[in-house]
This record gives C-alpha cells, sequence and structure tokens, in this order.
C-alpha cells in the first residue's frame, strides 16, 4: 500500500477496475480521508481524480524532467497542437508481394 498521500504510483492490480491500466503510472492527489480507509485518490488522462484501492498499487520515483511534463499535459488549455499532419489517402494502389 503505498505511504505517500501524493506523488506517483505504478498500478500492479486492477481487479474490478477495468478503467485501470495495469503496469501505468498515475499521478496521486492528496486526501487524508481515503488515505485512512485503504484507498488512494488516483488522476486519471482527463484530470479528474477517482478513489482506488490502495492496495492496487506501488510508489514509484518519476525523474523532476518527468514531473514537470505531467504537470504541463494536465493543465487546461496548455497543451499544444501537434505539428503532424494527417494522413491523406491516395490513389495509388500498393502491390501486394506473395498472392
Amino acid at each position: 500500500m503505498p505511504t505517500r498521500a501524493t506523488g506517483f504510483v505504478l498500478c500492479i492490480e486492477n481487479r474490478g477496475a477495468d478503467d485501470l491500466d495495469v503496469r501505468k503510472v498515475y499521478r496521486v492527489r492528496p486526501d487524508r480521508a481515503a488515505t485512512a480507509t485503504g484507498y488512494i485518490r488516483i488522476v486519471d488522462e482527463s484530470g479528474e481524480d477517482y478513489l482506488y484501492p490502495a492496495r492496487f498499487f506501488v510508489p514509484v520515483e518519476v525523474p523532476s524532467r518527468a514531473k514537470r511534463a505531467w504537470a504541463r499535459a494536465s493543465q487546461p488549455g496548455k497543451r499544444r497542437s501537434s505539428s503532424n499532419k494527417p494522413l491523406r489517402r491516395s490513389g495509388a494502389r500498393v502491390a501486394r508481394s506473395g498472392r
């Protein structure tokens, strides 16, 4: 069970919580009441936080650079648009070999 009220944790189990991804790192929000009852408040990709059993996670140390990137990504309106252009289908046909 994670002993820290804030920081980052690695999901090691998701029994009954299909919205959690095993082997994924999640950010933790402090919640003393939840911690006292064996739960932990996890922030998902949308920036929303939810309670899960603390036994589903182990604490991990994240490098400072990764923490800063995580903080930037979770701030609304701060995301940069991608410079990648969408792929467009061309009229050319691709020859398949072996058929």
